[in-house]
């Protein structure tokens, strides 16, 4: 399928409206062999997919390596890639397991580091594990418990690098609505990746986020529109997760609901979720963390796929989404 584009906010910098995820690269769960990450990242490409994003902290460098591995014979002005930083990879000797997220041996430990030097380090050996000169989106990540030193000390570093020309576009990659919302009040990011609150089941980011980024011309990529499975797949099953742990009995009820709906309209529950978070003015890129080739087709598939106005009525008219989600009807922007 054709992969349209879009702008993150001023910048010259555009994403595919499909991103890549390489959270899985990493061994994220379960352990995954050299070749069958190639196949997903070939996949990837063949398919249009053209923006890809990693961190150090996925499988302590193996995404970066691995999608490194991929774009090195690729030409450097077609494809838009991301990374992050806030932690450092410090090597040990450990024959074990790295921790159960990620299973790759665990030869370094991460350290927290949201300083002007940590920050450069780490973009520094960034750049190595991924077999380029630059990249073109830097976020801050996961600075929850770190939020005054990513915002005081952190971003300066990014707005550095980006004043520089090192990096064309900065901004964080965070779960936390409110705390994005600051960011984006108080500093001047070009965009926020959103993990799993943008989504069929959470809609915090309506509250300040999304209108927060209309105002300030940012740019949003929603990752995690599945919340980590539970929209995954047609018929929601008992044990799916949601946000990495077992789903609640009220969740699973009510993604059973909604996958009902959307049966009614024509649409797959993991159809529906692509297109909505997608379908915000501000969301410029759906990114979705992929691991294997057949993955990459479902989802390419899912994503093209025809999703009729009327379900999101629907929804709406069984209170399973919030009126803001709706399609607006004047030409503002909802939110």
């Amino acid at each position: 399928m054709t992969m349209h584009s879009t702008r993150l906010g001023s910048t010259d910098v555009h994403v595919g409206e499909l991103g890549f995820g390489g959270g899985p690269l990493g061994g994220l769960f379960a352990p995954l062999d050299d070749e069958t990450a190639a196949a997903a990242l070939e996949a990837a490409w063949d398919a249009g997919i053209r923006y890809y994003d990693t961190s150090p902290h996925y499988g302590i460098g193996h995404s970066e390596r691995r999608i490194g591995d991929l774009l090195e014979g690729k030409p450097r002005a077609e494809y838009t890639l991301s990374t992050k930083v806030g932690r450092l990879l410090v090597p040990q000797d450990d024959e074990g397991r790295l921790d159960d997220a990620f299973h790759v041996p665990a030869t370094h430990r991460r350290v927290w580091d949201f300083t002007r030097d940590g920050i450069l380090k780490s973009v520094e050996d960034s750049l190595k594990r991924l077999r380029t000169d630059r990249v073109d989106i830097l976020f801050l990540h996961d600075a929850e418990q770190h939020f005054e030193d990513a915002l005081t000390s952190g971003f300066p570093a990014l707005a550095e690098l980006r004043a520089q020309g090192v990096v064309g576009a900065i901004g964080a990659g965070m779960y936390d609505p409110a705390l994005l919302t600051r960011l984006v009040t108080e500093a001047d990011p070009d965009v926020v990746m959103l993990s799993g609150r943008y989504t069929l089941l959470d809609h915090s980011a309506l509250d300040t986020l999304l209108p927060a980024c209309a105002e300030h011309g940012v740019s949003v990529l929603a990752a995690s529109v599945f919340n980590s499975g539970l929209l995954a797949s047609e018929q929601p099953v008992e044990g799916a997760t949601f946000d990495y742990a077992p789903a609640s009995a009220e969740l699973l009820r009510r993604a059973r609901r909604i996958a009902a709906v959307c049966r009614d309209h024509g649409v797959t529950l993991p159809q529906a979720a692509l297109a909505f978070a997608r379908r915000h003015p501000v969301v410029a890129s759906v990114v979705v963390g992929m691991r294997a080739a057949d993955e990459v087709t479902a989802n390419v598939a899912a994503f093209g796929a025809e999703v009729p106005d009327a379900l999101w009525s629907a929804l709406h008219t069984e209170g399973l989404i919030d009126a803001r989600a709706l399609p607006p009807t004047d030409g503002t922007c909802p939110g």
